[in-house]
């Protein structure tokens, strides 16, 4: 199985259902591997770094001080 190139990440805030409000992200595969020894993915700024497996789990990764994201959902993209 091949390693998509990209990702997109959606964030939900709130109340899970109707009124939750989402953010999406596109992020891109690195060079670098997480903890977890699958690939690093990265947003353009640099700031939003996430470890995805191949089953499609996600690891936040904190660029940062302060930090503390909470899991998206993860969706290949082509």
């Amino acid at each position: 199985m091949q390693t998509p190139d990209r990702y997109r990440l959606t964030f939900t805030h709130g109340r899970p259902g109707a009124g939750a409000a989402t953010d999406e992200v596109v992020v891109e595969r690195t060079a670098s591997l997480g903890p977890g020894g699958n690939p690093v993915y990265c947003d353009p700024t640099g700031i939003l770094r996430a470890e995805i497996s191949p089953a499609g789990e996600v690891r936040m990764l904190a660029s940062g001080g302060y930090q503390s994201p909470r899991p998206p959902s993860v969706e290949p993209l082509p």
